[in-house]
C-alpha cells in the first residue's frame, strides 16, 4: 500500500499500454488511501475515498486497471455488472451483495495471507500425520534400544518425506468430514446465518467423524494441509481483520453503469427499474452499512469505481445525487493501430507470449516477425473500425483465427520452429476483414 503514485503507473505500463490519465488519476485514489491511514484517527473519519468515473468504449483497459492494481496490492476487489441488479426479484440481485462478495474476497485473502503465516506449522502437522501412518508409534512397554532406533529410523523416514522420495507411496489416511457448503451469497445476512447454524447443527456429530481413504503421500500432503488450515487457524481473528480489510481498503468495481442511466432522448418516458437501481446504490456508495454473515461492514472507505461507454447516455443522465458521490471523472482513449501493436510487442504475458507457450507444451517454436505484429495490429483496427470497436478483445479472436489450423495440427510440427510472417497474416486474414458481411461472424 506505500508504492507512490509514479511505482503504481510503472507497475500499470508493464501491463496497459497507453491511458496515462486513467492510471493516474486510480494511483493518486490509492496513494490518497494510504495517506489517510497515517493520520490521527479522527481525521481518517472526515476524510472519504474520491470515488472515479471511467468513461470510455470495451476493450480499453477500463476493468484491467482497476483489477491488476487489486491484484498486485492483494486489497478486496470485486467487480459486478450494474444491469445484472434491475428487476430485482427477476433477473436482478440486491444491491448490498457486492458487499457481501467483497467481504468474502476479503476472507480468502486473509486466510491466504494467514496460511502462509503459519506455513512451517502447517507443514509440521502434515509431516506428523504421514509418518504416524509410515512408522506407527512404539508401545510404551518399549525398550530404550528399541526407541533409539525407531528414533534413527523415524529421523531417515522424514528425510526421504521432506526430499519427496515417497511421493508415489500408498498410505491410508483418515480426514474430518467435510460440511456441505451452500452457495448463500444472494441470500439476506439474516437468513444465511440460520443456514450457517441448522448446518452446524446437523453436520455437529458428522464432523467428528473420520473417513479413511487410500490415496498417494503427494494427495495426502494437501488433503492434510486444508485439514491442517481448519484446525491451526484462528477463523474468528481471520473473520475481524477481513472485515476491516473490506471497510478500509476494499474496491468495487461496478461496470456498465451507463446501462442504468436514463438517457435525455428518453423524453417524457421514465425507466423505474434503472432508476430504481441508481437509488439503491446511493446509500452504498454515499456510506451505509451492510449486514453480512460475517458481521456488518460500513461502505463510507470503500473505493467505487464506476465505468461505461457512454454511447447512448452521458454521465449527467445519471440522477445528480450519484453524479456527486464520482467526483473524478477520466475519458480513457480508443485505441489505434499502433496501441494495438504495442499490446502484442511489448505487455508482459502478452496474447504473443501466451500462444508461444501453448504451443511450445506440443514441442513447437513459434516465432512473430515484427511485420507480422504490425499487419495483425492493423487488420484488429480495421475490423474494430468497419464492425463494432471493442478495443483490444478483438485482437483475441484475430489471432485465433490466425493461429487455428497450426493449433489443431501442432503435433505434426513437433521439433519444428514456425515463423509467422506479414505473408502468412495476409494470406489469413486479408479476405475476411475486406469482406465485412464474413468478418462480422469471424471476427
Amino acid at each position: 500500500m506505500d508504492l507512490t503514485p509514479k511505482q503504481i503507473v510503472a507497475y500499470l505500463d508493464e501491463y496497459i499500454i497507453g491511458q496515462k490519465e486513467a492510471k493516474k488519476v486510480i494511483a493518486i485514489a490509492l496513494r490518497n488511501r494510504y495517506r489517510r491511514m497515517q493520520l490521527p484517527r479522527e481525521l481518517q473519519e472526515e476524510i472519504t475515498p474520491k470515488n472515479i468515473l471511467m468513461i470510455g468504449s470495451t476493450g480499453v483497459g477500463k476493468t484491467e486497471i482497476a483489477r491488476r492494481l487489486a491484484k498486485s496490492l492483494d486489497l478486496p476487489f470485486v467487480k459486478v455488472e450494474a444491469s445484472k441488479y434491475t428487476e430485482v426479484g427477476f433477473v436482478g440481485r440486491d444491491v448490498e451483495s457486492m458487499v457481501r462478495d467483497l467481504v468474502a474476497n476479503a476472507i480468502v485473502l486473509v486466510k491466504e495471507l494467514h496460511k502462509e503465516r503459519n506455513k512451517e506449522a502447517i507443514e509440521e502437522y502434515v509431516i506428523q500425520k504421514i509418518l504416524e501412518k509410515l512408522l506407527p508409534p512404539l508401545p510404551k512397554m518399549a525398550s530404550e534400544e528399541k526407541r533409539a532406533e525407531y528414533e534413527r529410523s523415524y529421523q531417515r523416514m522424514r528425510q526421504k518425506l521432506l526430499a519427496g522420495e515417497l511421493d508415489d507411496l500408498k498410505i491410508e489416511i483418515e480426514i474430518s468430514k467435510n460440511s456441505v457448503s451452500l452457495d448463500d451469497s444472494t441470500l439476506p445476512p439474516e437468513l444465511a446465518r440460520a443456514q450457517e447454524s441448522i448446518a452446524r447443527i446437523f453436520t455437529l456429530g458428522l464432523n467428528r467423524e473420520s473417513i479413511k481413504k487410500e490415496v498417494s503421500v503427494k494427495e495426502a500432503k494437501e488433503l492434510l494441509r486444508n485439514e491442517a488450515s481448519e484446525q491451526l487457524l484462528d477463523m474468528e481473528q481471520i473473520k475481524q481483520e477481513a472485515l476491516q480489510k473490506a471497510q478500509e481498503e476494499g474496491i468495487i468495481f461496478i461496470d456498465e453503469i451507463d446501462k442504468i442511466a436514463i438517457s435525455s432522448g428518453n423524453q417524457g418516458r421514465q425507466d423505474p427499474s434503472k432508476e430504481g437501481v441508481q437509488r439503491d446504490l446511493l446509500p452504498i456508495v454515499e456510506g451505509s452499512t451492510v449486514n453480512t454473515k460475517w458481521g456488518p461492514v460500513k461502505t463510507d472507505h470503500i473505493l467505487f469505481i464506476a465505468a461505461g461507454a457512454f454511447h447512448l447516455s452521458k454521465p449527467s443522465d445519471l440522477i445528480p445525487e450519484l453524479q456527486g458521490r464520482f467526483p473524478l471523472r477520466v475519458e480513457l482513449d480508443s485505441l489505434d493501430e499502433e496501441a494495438l501493436y504495442k499490446i502484442l510487442k511489448i505487455t508482459k504475458n502478452s496474447l504473443i507470449k501466451q500462444y508461444q507457450a501453448l504451443l511450445q507444451v506440443e514441442g513447437v517454436e513459434l516465432l512473430f516477425e515484427d511485420e507480422a505484429l504490425r499487419a495483425i495490429a492493423r487488420y484488429a483496427h480495421n475490423a474494430n473500425t468497419k464492425i463494432e470497436d471493442i478495443g483490444a478483445r478483438r485482437l483475441h479472436t484475430v489471432i485465433e483465427t490466425l493461429l487455428e489450423d497450426l493449433s489443431f495440427e501442432a503435433d505434426e510440427h513437433r521439433g519444428e520452429r514456425i515463423v509467422i510472417t506479414k505473408e502468412f497474416v495476409d494470406e489469413k486474414l486479408g479476405e475476411i476483414v475486406e469482406n465485412e458481411e464474413l468478418a462480422k461472424y469471424i471476427l
